[in-house]
């Protein structure tokens, strides 16, 4: 088992495409595509028959099994009651506030499309600066 500290400003960006975390040779990463892989902070464990092992909510993690095994996820709901979906019954989907940030992002990126280029690339990069300056936390820097 492989645990890595969720403190990724920069790193989130290597280990997550789309809304899942990619699967990746850990052991040997692809250095050119994830060149920050290297600078996270690795927690290793192994874990024999009974054992139990709480994973922290957004922390990256990867499983290798030596023999067959049964695995068992279970979230907890720790945030509010109003920060998940009322059909979300075990708190595995994105944080309602989440999920409509994201839908409105995927808006605001198809009406950047209607744009040449060149503009599209300036109003990007200057959306985003405006997201890190605006919603990253410094406590995780």
């Amino acid at each position: 088992m492989l645990l890595q500290l969720p403190r990724w400003t920069s790193l989130v960006r290597t280990l997550y495409i789309g809304t899942k975390s990619e699967v990746l040779n850990i052991d040997n990463p692809d250095l050119d595509k994830y060149p920050l892989f290297s600078k996270a902070r690795r927690y290793e464990c192994s874990l024999k028959a009974g054992d139990v092992l709480f994973i922290p909510a957004l922390w990256f993690h990867n499983v290798i099994s030596e023999e067959f095994g049964v695995g068992v996820n279970v979230f907890w709901r720790h945030l509010p009651s109003e920060c998940y979906d009322k059909t979300d019954t075990y708190g595995n989907k994105d944080p309602t506030a989440a999920s409509r940030a994201a839908q409105i992002l995927d808006r605001a990126l198809k009406t950047l499309a209607e744009l040449p280029e060149e503009y599209r690339d300036f109003y990007a990069r200057r959306m985003v600066l405006h997201i890190q300056d605006k919603a990253y936390s410094k406590n995780f820097e």
